[in-house]
């Protein structure tokens, strides 16, 4: 049987860390599957549909991964997809009480589906996509940050 995998998250906007941390799952599991959030708790810069585009756009080179999104809970949708395992990305020890949180509460509700934690490259382990926001946002460079798309897009947005 193939391990489906799921990687959720904002992606608002995907960054290098995202892709090294989906480039890692990839390895990994037969099939991965990019889980665009459309959390309304939060206020993200791109819609979900501008998220979900840009992430298709990004991981587009890779033949076992496929970008969705959802605005559910984590585990009824990994069930739906059949998927065993869930993963998220560990920057450093300050995602790591959150992220050590969400995955006891998902194991209770659904203990047939395990949390993998996968570390990016330690180049990556400063990175995440608030702050690419607010360089873009106080005009700074973010193209070490995130692809040359994701960039183009961010900076349509800032200058609207």
């Amino acid at each position: 049987m193939k391990t489906i995998a799921v990687y959720p998250g904002t992606f608002d906007p995907i960054t290098y860390g995202h892709i090294d941390v989906i480039d890692r799952a990839s390895e990994i599991f037969d099939r991965v599957i990019v889980l665009v959030a459309r959390n309304t708790s939060k206020s993200p810069m791109f819609s979900a549909d501008e998220r979900l585009k840009l992430v298709k756009l990004t991981v587009g080179k890779y033949k076992n991964v496929i970008v969705d999104s959802f605005d559910g809970l984590l585990v009824d949708y990994a069930r739906e997809k059949r998927a065993t395992v869930l993963v998220r990305g560990l920057r450093a020890v300050s995602d790591f009480e959150y992220e050590f949180q969400m995955a006891l509460t998902n194991r209770k509700l659904a203990g047939e589906i395990k949390t993998v934690f996968l570390v990016p490259h330690e180049k990556y382990t400063y990175l995440n996509s608030s702050l690419v926001r607010e360089i873009a946002r106080l005009g700074g460079d973010v193209s070490q940050f995130v692809p040359k798309i994701v960039q183009k897009e961010i900076m349509k947005k800032i200058n609207i």
